[in-house]
């Protein structure tokens, strides 16, 4: 659901609601869980391909959004055949993907903050047990804004990583994502602080 970002459009899942679109996708995401098989997930990839058309997006987009589970799914997938056989290996890596599709279209017809909203809503009932709905939604915005963030400084690391010659070099890829993480740390929290939101 991170991969992805907001894109404006007028079509009838844009302007669907926030909150029915994440009760769609929870209620989708059960089904193909509790009913795992090769012919959910066939069932759930067309119904999740034809919404990204109804969404005005193509395959190119749908294909970008699950394009980083590339190698956990070239992993898994050889591994779960070899255990459990070739249909228990669909269920669960096509399970796995579809999912993922599903998740992305949310956040390419919904944006953050929509989503956000509709969270600290369904969590204002736990303010009853010292839970602050507000903060859960500001941590969750903060996780969302991070991810792009530490995906860029990763793609930036191992651009410079290549040109200095140094591909094989764990040292040189770590190093320089971790130092610039704790900065982007550090920044969001001195201007947290100076909102006033460091307790």
């Amino acid at each position: 659901m991170l991969t992805s970002t907001f894109r404006p459009g007028a079509s009838l899942l844009h302007r669907s609601g926030a909150g029915a679109k994440l009760l769609g996708l929870l209620v989708f995401s059960t089904v193909l869980v509790a009913f795992q098989s090769p012919p959910t997930v066939l069932a759930g990839f067309a119904l999740v391909a034809g919404f990204y058309g109804l969404g005005g997006f193509g395959p190119r987009t749908l294909v970008a959004q699950v394009w980083p589970l590339r190698w956990f799914v070239l992993c898994l997938l050889p591994f779960q055949w070899w255990t459990a056989g070739w249909q228990v290996a669909v269920a669960v890596v096509g399970t796995l993907v579809v999912a993922v599709a599903g998740a992305a279209l949310v956040t390419l017809t919904t944006r953050v903050t929509d989503l956000l909203d509709v969270i600290a809503r369904v969590l204002e009932p736990a303010r009853a047990v010292g839970v602050d709905p507000e903060r859960v939604a500001l941590l969750l915005a903060l996780t969302i804004r991070a991810v792009p963030v530490i995906a860029g400084t990763l793609h930036e690391a191992r651009d410079a990583r290549r040109a200095r010659g140094l591909e094989r070099s764990t040292r040189a890829l770590v190093t320089p994502v971790v130092v610039r993480t704790i900065r982007h740390a550090d920044r969001v929290g001195e201007a947290l602080a100076a909102r006033g939101i460091d307790d």
